[in-house]
């Protein structure tokens, strides 16, 4: 007899599941249980949408076996960032189908073809899945991997920065979602000037999720002002790994001045195309009224075509939180000439 499962909340409590939620569109976040109910039920818009989807991490595991499985699962959202319903109710009918209600059972050859056949299905980038692996991890109080203690090592200097090679990106995610001890954080400052691109762009991809104490971010916003001059070896390329290392740390008073800072001096520091993209799609909690968020349209249509500008409009307007300011700022008699124009582009198609 076939089950009736209502909602993905409810096909994990009916198997007796312990789960986490995450959203992984933009970077690693954790979704309440509360937050994903409502969600599910159309209570309110998807808050983290990215391309119109929900990208969505789903870690459960069983009391006698905490061996965690991972599903990743990509939902289309509606023009108010609600989800698909009909597309959710098919994602549970194929995993009932495939499994049943016994979630924790390793699946069979049929099953797995089944699983494999999934349409709502997606394979993160790695160095996402690497960070989730340590949080997941880390939840369900498992050891760190085999990668932290050569990663911990390196860190705290007890080779030269040089000797790199041997630094496993698994041990810097473990590395990174260990940071609320004080003894890793004083490491992690201690390193900062130091250590090569190789390492801080991954380093840096795993504290985009992490929220930090003040001492890192000031050393972080520093790393970034260097690589602006190119002083202590630091490269440009390495500035929108740096930007993005912040996402996570955005209410952060020194977060907040620093964004604003780059976005009002633009004419005196070239904001890259590549920047300007992390402002929006992981730094955007900084745009939190409707100034601000005039600031940053006027800075991207100054700098950058009208493809660009298109891109990172949509992109934003998509976010629940901002939705509201950028109409304002689109009413707003404030807003510039060449503003208008290209807002103006937007409805012409």
């Amino acid at each position: 007899m076939a089950l009736a499962m209502r909602t993905i909340s409810e096909l994990l409590k009916t198997s007796g599941s312990q789960y986490r939620i995450y959203d992984i569109g933009r970077k690693v976040d954790k979704l309440s249980k509360e937050t994903f109910t409502k969600i599910e039920a159309n209570q309110i818009p998807y808050p983290l949408p990215s391309q119109g989807h929900a990208y969505i991490a789903i870690a459960f595991w069983q009391k006698k076996n905490s061996q965690p499985y991972l599903w990743f699962v990509k939902f289309s959202l509606d023009e108010r960032g609600l989800l698909n319903l009909v597309a959710r109710d098919h994602f549970i009918a194929i995993i009932i189908e495939a499994l049943g209600s016994d979630l924790g059972t390793s699946p069979n050859e049929r099953q797995e073809e089944l699983l494999k056949s999934n349409p709502y299905h997606f394979t993160p980038p790695q160095y996402k899945l690497a960070y989730l692996n340590s949080l997941v991890s880390t939840e369900v109080k498992h050891d760190s991997s085999q990668y932290f203690s050569g990663a911990l090592r390196y860190l705290s200097g007890d080779s030269t920065w040089e000797d790199w090679q041997t630094v496993g990106v698994q041990g810097l995610n473990d590395f990174a979602v260990r940071l609320s001890e004080k003894s890793y954080q004083k490491i992690l400052v201690n390193a900062l000037p130091h250590i090569p691109s190789p390492v801080l762009h991954p380093l840096c991809s795993a504290l985009e999720n992490v929220k930090l104490p003040v001492e890192i971010i000031d050393e972080l916003i520093a790393q970034f002002e260097h690589s602006a001059e190119s002083k202590n070896g630091r490269q440009a390329s390495d500035q929108s790994f740096l930007l993005r290392s912040l996402s996570s740390s955005c209410e952060h008073p020194h977060v907040i001045r620093f964004i604003h800072s780059l976005i009002e001096n633009s004419s005196q520091v070239t904001l890259s195309e590549e920047l300007i993209i992390v402002l929006a799609g992981r730094c955007w909690q900084v745009l939190s009224n409707e100034q601000q968020i005039m600031a940053f349209l006027e800075l991207l249509i100054s700098a950058h075509d009208v493809e660009v500008f298109q891109a990172v409009f949509k992109d934003l307007v998509a976010i629940p939180a901002l939705r509201p300011l950028i109409f304002q700022c689109m009413r707003s008699p404030n807003r510039s000439v060449e503003l208008s124009k290209a807002i103006g582009l937007l409805f012409q198609r």
